[in-house]
């Protein structure tokens, strides 16, 4: 079986190399490319099977930012677990991707570890994905990736409850909770609260 790699993309020599040279440390196999254009270009040159692994996108890059690219990936009909580096400034465009099926985002300046453990978290749905037949063992995975504060917000979306309501029990902001209703969409791959529920209900 082909290993799975994590697909880097960063337009930065300087961070795309930090970070290829901390993520091969954790035992992970890393691709880097320098933009949007080399990752597709690459892919499209290589076999029709989707590739296995995740890919990691920086949101600010020149020609095509890491949206684009996440867009570019969907109309290829790839649905590996994305993830984004990102500054503040950009969270509002980030949290549209999540809604689109991104894994989740990390904000700059993020933790070495948590950035590894997120990618291995993710490896672990683009493996469950793959097995025939391993809904259970992908709805496992998906779940086993929330932090503890959005399995509070899944509980609390599951029952019905809006946003405002939510933010005032969790004692946050309206916009804290959006973000965590998006990432908990993302990481579930549901679009609603009735597919939480669903999901949950299901064991």
């Amino acid at each position: 079986m082909t290993k799975p790699h994590i697909y880097l993309v960063d337009d930065d020599p300087a961070v795309r190399d930090a970070l290829a040279f901390l993520l091969a440390s954790r035992g992970l196999q890393v691709l880097s490319f320098d933009g949007g254009p080399a990752l597709l270009a690459s892919l499209d040159a290589k076999s029709p099977a989707a590739p296995h692994g995740v890919f990691l996108l920086d949101v600010r890059m020149e020609p095509m930012s890491g949206t684009k690219l996440h867009d570019e990936l969907l109309a290829r009909g790839l649905r590996n677990p994305v993830l984004f580096l990102t500054g503040h400034g950009d969270i509002p465009m980030v949290v549209e991707a999540l809604k689109k099926g991104a894994f989740d985002f990390l904000e700059k300046p993020y933790s070495d570890n948590a950035l590894a453990d997120r990618l291995e978290q993710a490896l672990a749905v683009d493996a469950a994905m793959r097995v025939e037949g391993a809904h259970a063992g992908e709805r496992h995975a998906r779940l086993a990736s929330l932090t503890e504060r959005e399995r509070e917000v899944m509980g609390r979306v599951a029952a019905g409850r809006l946003n405002k309501v939510i933010a005032d029990e969790l004692n946050v902001s309206v916009r804290t909770i959006e973000v965590h209703r998006a990432r908990v969409f993302a990481k579930l791959g549901v679009r609603s609260a009735a597919e939480v529920a669903t999901l949950l209900a299901q064991g």
